[in-house]
């Protein structure tokens, strides 16, 4: 879909890199970071060129919602960027953690939403060339994350 994807590696070295169950051969970059924000010097540098430095939108998710996709979520709301966080790609160790900060994220002006719905938005029509290709990601129900009993429980 020609979406520019960009990973961040909490402290590799130390912490491993990302899973092989996460293709991420297809990434602009893959940069090691030791800051809880994703955006380092060369991330700051791509999102200025990202989209012919017309950005207006990221699509977050990843591990340690609370701590890494939150700060990094607070600096691209203060860039005027609208930021969507995948609730269903985003994680904490600790299940309290990852919803209060679904709490935090919206309460700041972020979209919380899932994998399916940020699909969808992006393919806009079924008639898109890449419909087809797609459907099969979708197709079937998503497995239950829990979000849904967490949620309702705040």
């Amino acid at each position: 879909m020609n979406i520019p994807l960009v990973v961040t590696e909490q402290y590799p070295r130390g912490l491993g890199s990302t899973v092989s169950e996460l293709d991420v051969s297809k990434a602009l970059v893959v940069i090691p970071k030791t800051k809880f924000s994703m955006i380092v010097p060369e991330v700051e540098r791509l999102l200025q060129s990202l989209c012919d430095g017309v950005l207006e939108s990221v699509v977050l998710y990843g591990i340690e919602t609370h701590i890494c996709v939150e700060q990094t979520a607070i600096y691209l709301l203060a860039k005027n960027l609208k930021v969507h966080v995948i609730a269903d790609a985003t994680t904490s160790r600790n299940p309290a953690d990852r919803m209060f900060a679904f709490e935090r994220l919206r309460q700041i002006g972020c979209f919380v939403t899932t994998s399916e719905t940020i699909i969808f938005k992006i393919l806009g029509d079924k008639d898109h060339p890449k419909f087809a290709e797609i459907r099969p990601l979708v197709k079937d129900p998503s497995p239950n994350t829990g979000l849904v009993v967490s949620m309702s429980k705040m």
